[in-house]
C-alpha cells in the first residue's frame, strides 16, 4: 500500500514531515538544556515549582513506589516524588540527553544517586518491559511528543495494574479576556526572556506556539480515557494556565 504523501504534524505554527517532529524538539531542549530551569522560573515567575508541588500533592507518593518520570529531563519531578515517597525508585527517561546531563548535575542528584536511573528515550517507544512501574508522570513534555497518543499508548503498557498517570501540561485558559492577556504576554514576552536568558529567540517561540497547538482540558481527557485509563479526571491551575490530568490502570 502505498501513501500519497508523508504523514505531517506541527512544530509549533510550522507544518513538518512526522519523522522529522523528534529531531526538531531535541533542537530546542539541546539548545535551552544548560539555561532551562531558570527559564521556567522567569517564564511562570517560579509558579512551575507550585504547579509541581501541586501535582505531588494529587499523586501523594508512597513508600517503595516505582516513578517512570518522562520528559523529566532536569529532575525537578523525580526529586519531589523521591523525597516525599522517602523510600522508591524513580527512572527519568527524556529524549534530549543534555536535559539529562543537567540533571545530573544537580545536587539531588547525588544525594538520591541509589535510587535514580537516567535514560535516553522516546515517549512513543519506551525502552522498558509492561507492567514494571507504579506511577507514570509527564510533565510539560507531551506537547512536544509528535504523536501524543501512542505516548498514553505506552504510558498505559509500563504501568502496572492499579497504576496511576499524571500528566501536567500547558493548557487553555477559559475566560477570553483572560486568554487575550495571557496570549500577549507569550507571544511579546517570552521569546524576547528566551532572546536575553538563553541567547534563543526561537526555540522559545516554539515552546510558546505548542502550546497553542496542544488539545484543551476537556479533548486531552478524552485521549486519556480513549487509551483506556479509569476514573480519569483533571484539575486546572492558576486559571487553566497549566491543568493536571489524572487516570488509572485500573
Amino acid at each position: 500500500m502505498t501513501h500519497d504523501r508523508d504523514q505531517t504534524t506541527h512544530f509549533g505554527y510550522e507544518t513538518v514531515l512526522e519523522d522529522q517532529k523528534a529531531g526538531r524538539v531535541r533542537g530546542v531542549f539541546s539548545s535551552v538544556a544548560s539555561r532551562y530551569d531558570v527559564m521556567n522560573d522567569v517564564m511562570s515567575g517560579g509558579v512551575h515549582r507550585l504547579w509541581k508541588d501541586a501535582m505531588m500533592d494529587w499523586l501523594a507518593p508512597r513508600p517503595g513506589q516505582r516513578l517512570l518520570d518522562v520528559a523529566g529531563g532536569t529532575g525537578d519531578i523525580a526529586f519531589r516524588f523521591l523525597r516525599r515517597a522517602r523510600s522508591g525508585h524513580a527512572t527519568v527517561c527524556d529524549l534530549t540527553e543534555p536535559m539529562l546531563v543537567e540533571g545530573r548535575k544537580r545536587a539531588d542528584a547525588a544525594r538520591m544517586a541509589d535510587q535514580l536511573d537516567w535514560v535516553v528515550g522516546d515517549a512513543m517507544s519506551l525502552p522498558f518491559p509492561d507492567a514494571s512501574f507504579d506511577v507514570y508522570t509527564i510533565s510539560f513534555g507531551i506537547r512536544n511528543v509528535t504523536r501524543p497518543a501512542e505516548a498514553l499508548a505506552e504510558a498505559y503498557r509500563v504501568l502496572r495494574p492499579g497504576g496511576r498517570l499524571m500528566v501536567l501540561e500547558f493548557s487553555r485558559v477559559p475566560t477570553p479576556s483572560l486568554r487575550h492577556l495571557y496570549d500577549l504576554y507569550s507571544f511579546n514576552v517570552i521569546p524576547r526572556l528566551g532572546q536575553v536568558i538563553a541567547n534563543d529567540r526561537d526555540s522559545y517561540q516554539y515552546l510558546v506556539e505548542s502550546i497553542r497547538r496542544f488539545p484543551d482540558q476537556e479533548t486531552f481527557l478524552s485521549m486519556v480515557r480513549d487509551t483506556g485509563f479509569g476514573n480519569a479526571k483533571y484539575r486546572n491551575l492558576t486559571m487553566g494556565v497549566a491543568c493536571l490530568h489524572s487516570g488509572w490502570k485500573l
